[in-house]
């Protein structure tokens, strides 16, 4: 399958259909999910669907280490061009890597403007045309929505689409506890629920509805790909 049939066929195409286009520019979402239920690899399938694209993605870890991310990128480029034998892999691999770039912070040592800094001198010392920030690891029970709110704004002046990663303790209907304070600024939540044999991705809030909608889409056991229900 060519690189355009594959982002055309992509189940992520339900998800933005779901969410009145995709998540817009200088909007926030959240992926939120119960510790290992599979946050990151859901927002990594998510950056590699706007690479695949020809799109620029910043994904902005706190972590204290980086190469699960890396590790997951690869895995996710893999089991998505395996699945859908996509034509010329190693090539298409080779031109969107250079359109990612991970950087890493540590959340009790770092506030927005620094954050914020290091993403504009990308933009304009580095020559590059960011389209997505991925915001991963971030400790929302000890954060602070002003960080958020100064992060969510630069995003505005500068076309970005912001997701951000949760992790929560309860799973269902309103906004969970850790992210109180943030539900302002969240145009649109999707949390990962566990069942039996998948983690199912259920839309919690779509810009001004609070909402509880099956996304028919869940992270398949295996690989953790979003793929149809």
């Amino acid at each position: 399958m060519v690189k355009t049939e594959l982002v055309k066929r992509s189940p992520l195409r339900i998800l933005e259909k779901s969410i009145h286009g995709g998540l817009q520019e200088g909007h926030l979402g959240i992926i939120a999910a119960y510790k290992g239920e599979g946050k990151t690899a859901c927002v990594v399938h998510l950056a590699t669907d706007k690479l695949l694209q020809g799109k620029h993605v910043v994904h902005v870890s706190f972590e204290v280490k980086t190469t699960h991310i890396m590790d997951w990128y690869e895995t996710i480029f893999r089991e998505i061009s395996e699945k859908r034998s996509l034509e010329s892999a190693v090539d298409v691999h080779d031109e969107i890597i250079k359109n990612r770039v991970i950087l890493n912070f540590n959340q009790s040592a770092v506030d927005a403007p620094q954050v914020i800094a290091s993403i504009e001198a990308l933009i304009s010392q580095g020559n590059f045309g960011a389209d997505l920030v991925v915001v991963d690891g971030y400790d929302f029970s000890h954060g602070d929505p002003a960080f958020l709110t100064q992060l969510k704004e630069f995003c505005g002046t500068k076309n970005l689409a912001l997701w951000a990663t949760a992790d929560v303790d309860k799973i269902g209907q309103g906004f969970p506890a850790e992210l109180k304070g943030f539900e302002a600024l969240t145009s649109v939540l999707i949390d990962l629920e566990p069942k039996e044999d998948y983690t199912q991705l259920t839309l919690r809030k779509d810009y001004d509805r609070a909402v509880n909608e099956s996304l028919h889409l869940i992270l398949e056991p295996r690989t953790l790909l979003i793929v149809e229900e």
